[in-house]
């Protein structure tokens, strides 16, 4: 396992990236050497050829409990607080923004407030049954400051949304399940490896096309279904004319495993 940076655990295995946050007696409450190390280790991943999957989750029992409050409560001046939330916190935001690769969510335990709206950012979400998420910014008077306003009505709707952000209620793995907010909940000591056995069969994969169907679903969001189709039929184009494509269409009709190199 290597250090990419302060509090951040990095290491690569059969094309997974996986990134640990690392302050469990913090349950992996963020600061700004953690949101920094955490932004580069995606930046990594995504220049890496070797990685074709990220995998985020945390140590200890704790996925992200959000801001650490001892470091942020030393920020006072509004200007102050509106570039820590721009410069810091958002860092990892605008890192997954156009990141093209697979990222995967393996939320082990409490992800809270900016924590869960990190897991929010994932692709996929597989919570451990023990697992508890809150948008929990009302409690303490705020609002979501972490993309949760923008995110969490696309995955839940609304009317749903609103609800968790208004009250700020503990929901736990089944729950968030149920909802739509992960796809998947596995007890705790069964998280990771199911996490893993997603990761690599995505990694194994054609990396083109999964890239490419991630762009298409993404920009979907604002398109009309006629300028979808144009834009779909011209990625499709240049998938085809890919030695990913024809190695998949020959190892199909020689009934064997694909062997793909696409970058």
């Amino acid at each position: 396992m290597t250090s990419i940076g302060p509090e951040i655990d990095y290491r690569v295995e059969d094309g997974v990236a996986v990134i640990t946050l690392n302050r469990p007696e913090r349950r992996n409450a963020f600061n700004r050497a953690l949101l920094a190390a955490w932004a580069a280790a995606i930046d990594t991943a995504a220049a890496d050829p070797e990685v074709k999957v990220l995998l985020i989750t945390g140590a200890g029992k704790g996925f992200c409990a959000g801001v650490d409050l001892g470091e942020f409560g030393g920020v006072t001046e509004t200007l102050q607080r509106r570039a820590y939330l721009a410069d810091d916190v958002h860092a990892v935001a605008r890192a997954l923004e156009h990141l093209e690769k697979p990222y995967i969510a393996a939320i082990n335990g409490d992800a809270i407030g900016a924590g869960m709206d990190m897991a929010l950012m994932a692709d996929i979400r597989l919570v451990g049954t023990e697992a508890r998420l809150s948008q929990g910014y009302v409690r303490v008077g705020l609002v979501p400051g972490d993309g949760g306003a923008h995110m969490l009505p696309r995955i839940v709707g609304e009317q749903r949304a609103l609800e968790l952000m208004w009250t700020g209620r503990f929901i736990d793995g089944a729950e968030a399940t149920e909802l739509g907010i992960t796809m998947a909940h596995h007890p705790t000591e069964e998280l990771l490896p199911a996490a893993m056995e997603l990761a690599k069969s995505l990694a194994a994969g054609p990396p083109i096309a999964i890239r490419t169907i991630k762009r298409l679903t993404r920009i979907a969001r604002t398109q009309s279904l006629t300028d979808h189709l144009v834009h779909a039929a011209a990625e499709q184009a240049v998938i085809q004319s890919t030695a990913d494509s024809a190695e998949a269409v020959a190892a199909f009709k020689e009934k064997r495993a694909p062997r793909f190199e696409g970058r």
